[in-house]
């Protein structure tokens, strides 16, 4: 078991601090509307990944038919991260007023998790096989990979969304203005990849 837990451990690590489309909408929106939105957002991967995890463990044997799909998931994918990144753009610190406007941070960030191919990817080729690897040995195995995954995933998230945070007081006016533009930049420019990614992989 102890093998699994480690594996889970490590990936989760690697896939919390990630730079990714979810990584930037973290900081974005921790950044604009405080901690408590960047927590939502790094709660996400636990809500989007379940029928995620599901798909991939019923296609593994079948993985080539994937590609199509992920395609597709990745041109939808790269065009949501674009707008966010264009409401990351043109945002402005928020008024005291402003703060009854919902900003959806969780359903926002659950949405760019499911478009994002590169999970799928992951489920269909590390995280699925390790899983049902873990099941053939003891169903304990694979809940310690899942379990220990998940711990680090949304751990280091959580982290990384209090550093922002506390680092807000630093970034008033000016600062604030630009540090979002270049959130919006990077979120456009990862939008742009994954839309020509999923471009190149769906041309004859």
């Amino acid at each position: 078991m102890l093998p699994f837990l480690v594996s889970g451990l490590s990936l989760g690590i690697a896939a919390g601090i990630s730079p990714g489309p979810l990584l930037a909408f973290l900081i974005a929106q921790t950044l604009r509307h405080g901690l408590r939105e960047g927590l939502r957002v790094a709660i996400a991967p636990i809500i989007s990944d379940a029928p995620i995890v599901v798909l991939c463990i019923f296609v593994i044997s079948k993985v080539t038919a994937l590609g199509p799909a992920l395609a597709w998931i990745s041109i939808l994918g790269g065009i949501f991260v674009g707008y966010l990144g264009y409401e990351s753009f043109r945002a402005d610190r928020p008024e005291p007023g402003e703060s009854a406007i919902a900003p959806r941070s969780l359903s926002k960030a659950v949405l760019v998790n499911m478009l994002n191919p590169h999970v799928y990817l992951f489920w269909a080729t590390v995280g699925a096989p390790m899983a049902l690897k873990g099941f053939q040995r003891t169903d304990a195995a694979a809940f310690a990979f899942l379990g220990g995954f998940y711990v680090c995933l949304v751990g280091s998230k959580v982290l990384l969304a209090v550093l922002v945070s506390r680092s807000q007081h630093v970034l008033t006016g000016g600062g604030y203005r630009l540090v979002m533009r270049l959130l919006g930049t990077l979120l456009v420019a990862l939008a742009a990849w994954m839309i020509v990614g999923g471009l190149l992989a769906i041309r004859p």
